[in-house]
């Protein structure tokens, strides 16, 4: 080690990142202490690192002079458990230090008056900016503005919609943006949230406070929503989403346009779907390779989705994942048609109440793959089964295992709850 340069121990003490691990490596020798001092690129600081009867002000110091003792910090990430409340100055004091190299933030601490990181790192070199449990106000894009900033996510922050769309327009170059439980303050009872950017690529919203979210976004591939009641959403796009995936949603009016035609993943779960309406949404997307229905429940409970309709609107699929209950008398409706899945290699079926269509269900859809090569059974099992279940699964089972006689190339594989 003594051999090798100084820059290059400050780029192995980066990857350590843990602060406390950065700190104990400072004081092996000078040489170490000035590559930490002059090319340590990295540092995380988080209060579980730290022993538990520290005080916050003794927390507070050790921050402060390990971060005074770099030069040319590029990341850093700090996150404190809410038993500590920090002063503001001492915070104040790091963010200003570390701003003018400052490329990737991490935060997570309370203090006492709450710290305004947008007014602190406006205007400066940051790339990627995560928050958490913070309260944003007063958002002035004509001065907060972060013209380099590519990465944005928001966790357990409280901000206006109308501060969140101008924090999104001053952007300019932002390309991914997670929000994840949002408190939106608002004074209206009927919320909209409203978001416009030309480089976003993907979103990503969960438990979002807010009614309507109405997103125009250009050049979006990744749109995933998850845990969110709205009476709509709305998609203003130009055919780039690649990525839907919709997770545990209510939505009255879904509107993604004509945003879907070079879809190449769709995962639905816990939700709600009108079929009519969802397939014509997705029908266009010819090049569609993934597609996943879990645990969906139809408005109308005569639909299904058809083996055949998926055959002829999706040629390139090769992974496909259905589990939804299947009601009795639409068994042969789902196994309607007879063009192949041709290109399917990976199919997953599951269950959440065991019925006897389970069995020829799975045996039509595989008959369906003739290149299957991998076959993934989900089910759910309750915990005082009765003994109509306890036959039915009995008889599942047989049926499974003359099914791995016959189609001895497929991998078969159960996962059960």
């Amino acid at each position: 080690m003594e051999h090798l340069p100084v820059e290059v121990i400050g780029n192995i003490l980066s990857h350590l990142g843990v602060a406390r691990d950065v700190m104990v490596a400072s004081v092996v020798c000078r040489k170490w202490w000035d590559a930490c001092r002059r090319h340590l690129r990295l540092l995380s600081f988080n209060s579980d690192d730290f022993p538990r009867d520290m005080t916050t002000r003794q927390l507070e110091i050790v921050i402060t002079q390990t971060i005074f003792q770099t030069m040319g910090l590029q990341c850093l990430s700090i996150h404190i458990d809410n038993t500590h409340e920090f002063s503001a100055a001492p915070v104040i004091a790091w963010l200003m230090y570390t701003r003018e190299t400052l490329r990737s933030l991490s935060y997570n601490v309370r203090t006492i008056p709450n710290v305004n990181i947008l007014e602190k790192c406006g205007r400066q070199k940051l790339e990627v900016l995560d928050l958490d449990h913070n309260t944003i106000t007063g958002v002035e894009p004509s001065y907060q503005r972060f013209t380099c900033l590519k990465s944005l996510s928001l966790r357990h922050v409280s901000i206006s919609a109308l501060d969140l769309s101008l924090l999104v327009a001053a952007c300019p170059k932002i390309e991914l943006l997670a929000l994840d439980v949002l408190e939106v303050v608002t004074s209206d009872p009927q919320s909209t949230m409203e978001l416009t950017s030309h480089t976003l690529k993907s979103l990503f919203a969960k438990s979002v406070g807010v009614d309507k979210i109405i997103l125009d976004a250009d050049n979006l591939e990744v749109l995933h929503l998850n845990a969110l009641n709205l009476d709509l959403f709305e998609l203003i796009g130009k055919r780039t989403l690649k990525h839907l995936k919709i997770d545990d949603v209510s939505v009255t009016h879904l509107d993604i346009g004509d945003s879907t035609d070079n879809l190449e993943i769709v995962d639905v779960s816990n939700f709600t779907i009108v079929w009519p309406k969802f397939y014509n949404m997705i029908s266009r997307a010819s090049n569609l390779r993934m597609l996943r229905f879990w645990g969906v429940v139809f408005d109308d409970e005569d639909e299904i989705v058809d083996s055949e309709t998926i055959a002829v609107s999706f040629p390139l699929l090769r992974h496909l994942s259905l589990s939804y209950e299947l009601r009795d008398g639409l068994l042969h409706y789902s196994l309607q048609g007879s063009s192949p899945l041709e290109n399917v290699s990976v199919l997953e079926l599951g269950w959440t109440v065991i019925s006897e269509h389970f069995g020829p269900w799975v045996f039509g859809m595989i008959e369906r793959c003739p290149n299957l090569k991998k076959l993934v059974i989900h089910g759910v099992l309750s915990e005082a089964k009765t003994r109509e279940e306890r036959q039915m699964l009995a008889s599942f089972t047989s049926f499974i295992v003359c099914l791995m006689r016959k189609y001895v190339h497929v991998d078969v594989q159960f996962e059960y709850e």
